[in-house]
């Protein structure tokens, strides 16, 4: 390899000196094609060489061809052709991504694995609508990528990025796209049915939604999601408002149900006294205490717009119907829930045992305990 690695050295130098734009371009054609014909048995040293000859090969046909529509066709055929080679040279790869001609990088953008989130971050801050499409079509995009993404506020950007199951999008990003949705219901509606959009945006999002948006989010939601749209349409419709997103301190409320159990009157009758009363965060520690699990476990189950979750440490902690229903009414901070979904619930709670509710507990306590695993791409 040596020997031919010094030929093609030699072989780029003498094109580069001829000054013939048609000689770089066979001669960028021919070095690829060596490097694709073997491209998963050269080690590191040998794909450091092909990337400096094909960089300085495709900068000499950049500066004095880019013009001429052959020399587009060229380097956009060699895009295509490297964008799917795992152990493609990564600087000539940053380069065509990098290309304000967008046939050119549009192949690298949508599927090198060679760029790195940080070239995606600067790709997304510097170039184009129709480069950040391509981007926001990648197969896997990490949250710091959609937020540069997002950050230009093209709506075609959003909808590519929410119509990708692949885009992690954060808190932040999903609130740009909100924004946008309020004056575009097919936004609206391809978020809404987003499995990662937070459940308190949902809610915000029904809450400034049509009627025929709704209509056609319940049309459009798959069996998972529902249930939980439904139910948030049913809360919208009725006027009835949950503070989900509210900072809480459960500081006082861990004093007062402490000397309640120290006292030996921590039991079902004062759970459904502070749930009557609507005192949320009481509501929660005691529920916690007697279903013996943790707070941050309720909570999260009291902030879900489903409401059978709710059900399983009800259904633990052995209370009564009439306990439960409180301890769900007190989810709302005004008005309540409506006579149909109060009547599933029952049913679901009729048919959960207390020992499937108990072990259903303890797993959800286990998993919410575990740190969140890392994705195996990066990129």
């Amino acid at each position: 390899m040596l020997n031919d690695g010094q030929a093609i050295v030699d072989e780029v130098e003498a094109a580069i000196r001829a000054g013939s734009a048609d000689k770089c371009l066979a001669t960028a054609r021919r070095v690829t094609s060596l490097f694709l014909a073997s491209a998963g048995k050269f080690n590191s040293e040998q794909i450091e060489l092909f990337d400096n000859v094909l960089e300085r090969l495709v900068k000499t046909i950049e500066l004095r061809a880019l013009a001429d529509i052959s020399a587009r066709m060229a380097l956009t055929d060699i895009s295509e052709q490297l964008a799917p080679v795992a152990q493609a040279p990564p600087a000539i790869i940053r380069r065509l991504a990098g290309n304000d001609e967008i046939r050119i990088a549009r192949p690298i953008l949508q599927e090198s694995s060679r760029l790195s989130a940080d070239d995606l971050v600067e790709i997304a801050r510097t170039k184009s609508e129709q480069h950040l499409l391509a981007v926001a079509g990648r197969w896997w995009l990490k949250e710091v990528v959609t937020d540069a993404l997002l950050a230009r506020r093209f709506a075609s950007v959003s909808h590519r990025l929410v119509s990708n199951p692949g885009a992690k999008v954060s808190p932040g990003g999903f609130a740009v796209i909100l924004a946008q949705a309020e004056h575009d219901p097919v936004l609206a509606v391809e978020t809404g049915i987003r499995a990662d959009l937070p459940s308190e945006l949902r809610l915000q999002l029904l809450r400034r939604a049509t009627e025929e948006v709704r209509g056609r989010l319940l049309e459009r939601a798959p069996p998972y999601l529902f249930e939980e749209i439904r139910h948030a349409i049913a809360a919208v419709a009725a006027g009835v408002e949950r503070d989900m997103s509210q900072v809480r301190d459960f500081t006082a409320a861990k004093r007062h149900v402490a000397k309640l159990k120290d006292d030996g009157e921590l039991n079902e009758t004062s759970l459904l006294g502070f749930a009557r009363q609507r005192k949320y965060e009481e509501t929660i520690v005691a529920l916690a205490d007697l279903a013996r699990s943790n707070i941050e476990v309720i909570r999260s189950l009291m902030q879900s717009l489903r409401s059978e979750g709710l059900l399983v440490p009800c259904r633990a902690a052995g209370l009564s119907w009439e306990t439960t229903a409180a301890v769900m009414e007190c989810r709302y901070t005004t008005g309540s829930m409506g006579p149909v979904e109060l009547a599933h619930a029952r049913s679901q709670f009729t048919k959960l045992t207390r020992e499937n509710a108990d072990r259903l507990l303890r797993f959800w306590q286990v998993r919410a305990s575990q740190p969140a695993r890392p994705g195996a791409r990066t990129h």
